[in-house]
């Protein structure tokens, strides 16, 4: 039996709100003389660290430390899927440059505190253990995550612009190895709990409710005195490690995003020193960092993603859906049943080809193998997602089913026959829905009853891979429609944007006249080099002429051609790609486009001064392009907000976070 440590303890208050009730935590100690502190910050969904939780985790431990007789500590969260989310990044992001100095030397004197305690201390981890989450569980000598779908563990702060400066650059080389905790950190990626045992960062993974039970079998096995150290090999090839990982960091981003670089000399320095030469590294690091206003970019860049994932739509009624058909078994119709059925909803995939169902249940089987390679989902997985998918080529009754997403060739003739056999198959509340990249989904519309339940659902290619949905709705389109949609999209682990319909959408209708002049670029004897380094040196993930390769230039071309018509005299004019069709040359699917595939070995040639002359004009040149047409869908009002059109493009694209695609000058 538990009872509070509160009741049991005389404590000699350290201010004046050492004898104030707790508000955000629990201390108890159980019949084994072992102190637990729950996290559950009130008001909140999730846990999270400000000055006000840390103060009081700190009076947390003053009630452990007093108390001679604790044998161990546990630390766990009340909430129902996060154990810590890490720092209030509202609360970073309007403080002072004094405020926040205060508040990361709050956070390293707390975690430095709790790792000094001589009693074995664990993490009992369920749920998001991210940023000064896993900081803290860093900061135990043990950590025991749950299975849960919802935990995940990592260090994301160089994803907004920040480094770990809570002790996170220090202890988490020193427990995994500085290969492994750069890998984590740089890219700021986060790991399922399997994972996460895998690479030695937590002990044991088990079902939740075995948490409690396994850590307290841990107890016996801990001796707090012994601290991760970094290893002799480390501190000897710690500096061949950092400038491979530079190098490798540089090609990625050439280098506009500070925040990795500002980590990497932090995690190759700090784990060989003291920790208090240590914490004033990553100190100085971050405090360097979150005062730029690039970082405040990043910082309200997560705030837009977090709110498009997870807001509802501000009307109407969202219905859950359960029963999914997708029509078409192409490379888009099995990576959207793929995706759905992986997610844990019924899958329908209907194609009146037997053969191209076969080909969509083989790719559907590569997606699953690959995920199963790559360790991200698991062989229970597999056979839930298999489970989930029925692939069907007769004209079977769809009255039951919930939504209905076509994705079939993109002709608009095609989707309106598709269309009316639909419509005479669904119920008359079924949603219909088309994948398309372009074409009007006000005209597919008025080709069916009840119109107000058509709606455009554009997923990107490789649907996997790609966060963005763009939502397309018509005049006619029901508000419960949108929010039953908006919910669903959020369910599939998607980010949904609201666009109202028109040629291109948001992120085609920016991206066509930039890859256009391109190509325009390239037929005046630029360089497809040239103009692809330029466009990396942008900021953007690929070149343009390499993403027209990636795409396909038949595709590219159809794509084009829906919006010269409906934009005359807009695109640059060039006859390159069709004459490329002609030849066969498609890009990466045929073996030859603008490059040739596969792609022999790199060799980074030396670039004149007339060359980077000549690629700062080409930025220029592309860059104010997307601003011009960006500018454009603004003003016509296509998008809810300039927020939506810069999310859009930076999930769909990649457009560089740092970049205002709104401003004046990109360049």
């Amino acid at each position: 039996m538990k009872t509070h440590l509160l009741e049991s303890l005389v404590i000699h208050p350290e201010s004046a709100q050492a004898d104030a009730p707790l508000k955000h935590f629990r201390v108890e100690k159980d019949a084994e003389n072992h102190a637990w502190i729950t996290f559950d910050m009130a008001g909140s969904p999730v846990n999270v660290w400000n000055n006000a939780t840390l103060r009081e985790f700190n009076r947390c431990l003053d009630h452990v430390a007093h108390d001679s007789g604790i044998r161990a500590l546990f630390i766990r969260s009340a909430k129902e899927r996060v154990f810590i989310a890490g720092a209030d990044l509202k609360a970073l992001r309007s403080a002072s440059a004094r405020k926040l100095e205060e508040l990361i030397d709050l956070g390293q004197a707390t975690f430095t505190r709790l790792a000094a305690l001589k009693v074995p201390k664990i993490a009992l981890i369920h749920g998001a253990c991210v940023g000064g989450g896993l900081e803290l569980a860093l900061a135990c000598d043990a950590r025991v995550a749950s299975d849960s779908d919802h935990t995940r563990l990592g260090l994301p702060e160089t994803q907004i612009g920040l480094i770990p400066a809570w002790g996170g650059s220090t202890r988490l080389p020193k427990l995994l190895g500085l290969p492994k905790a750069m890998d984590l950190i740089l890219t700021g990626k986060l790991l399922k709990p399997g994972e996460a045992k895998r690479v030695g960062l937590v002990n044991a993974v088990v079902a939740k409710e075995h948490v409690e039970t396994v850590a307290r079998g841990l107890v016996a096995e801990i001796d707090p005195d012994a601290l991760p150290a970094a290893s002799f090999r480390d501190r000897l090839l710690a500096p061949f490690m950092a400038s491979r990982a530079r190098t490798m960091l540089h090609d990625k981003t050439r280098g506009i995003y500070p925040a990795p670089f500002r980590a990497l000399e932090v995690v190759r320095r700090a784990p060989f020193t003291s920790m208090a030469k240590a914490m004033e590294l990553e100190k100085h690091a971050i405090l360097d960092l979150a005062l730029r206003s690039e970082t405040e970019r990043m910082i309200d860049f997560f705030f837009r993603k977090e709110d498009a994932s997870k807001k509802p739509w501000p009307a109407g009624v969202a219905l859950q859906v359960h029963d999914v058909t997708v029509i078409g078994a192409g490379v888009m119709g099995a990576g959207i049943a793929h995706w759905i059925a992986s997610r844990g909803s019924r899958v329908l995939m209907q194609d009146i080809s037997t053969e191209s169902l076969a080909k969509g249940m083989g790719r559907i089987h590569e997606l699953l193998n690959e995920g199963l390679k790559r360790r991200a989902i698991s062989k229970r997985e597999m056979r839930d997602a298999l489970d989930h998918l029925i692939p069907e080529h007769e004209r079977v009754p769809l009255t039951h089913q919930q939504l209905v997403i076509e994705a079939a060739t993109e002709s608009m003739s095609v989707k309106k026959t598709i269309f009316a056999d639909l419509a005479a198959r669904a119920g008359h509340d079924t949603i219909l829905a088309t994948n398309t990249s372009a074409l009007s989904v006000s005209e597919l519309a008025a080709t069916v009853p009840h119109p107000e339940r058509v709606i455009g659902l554009h997923f990107f290619n490789p649907v996997h891979r790609m966060p963005l949905v763009e939502i397309i709705t018509t005049p006619q389109t029901s508000d419960d429609v949108i929010a039953t949609t908006v919910s669903f999209v959020q369910r599939m682990g998607k980010v949904p944007v609201v666009v109202s319909d028109s040629p291109g959408f948001i992120v085609n209708r920016i991206l066509v006249p930039y890859l256009m002049e391109a190509v325009h670029l390239h037929e005046s004897g630029v360089p497809a080099e040239l103009i692809d380094e330029a466009m990396l040196d942008f900021g953007m993930p690929m070149g343009p002429l390499r993403l027209l390769d990636e795409i396909g230039l038949d595709v590219a071309a159809h794509v084009g051609r829906t919006l010269e018509v409906a934009f005359p005299g807009r695109f640059a004019k060039t006859d390159l790609i069709q004459r490329m069709i002609d030849e066969g040359r498609l890009g990466r699917k045929s073996g030859a486009g603008f490059y040739r595939y596969p792609q022999p070995a790199s060799r980074h040639k030396a670039l004149s001064e007339v060359d980077h002359h000549l690629m700062e004009r080409v930025r220029e040149r592309l860059g104010g392009l997307l601003g011009d047409e960006a500018r454009r869908v603004s003003q016509e009002g296509i998008a809810r907000s300039n927020e939506d059109i810069e999310l859009a493009m930076t999930l769909g694209t990649g457009f560089p976070v740092l970049r205002p695609l709104l401003s004046t000058s990109l360049s």
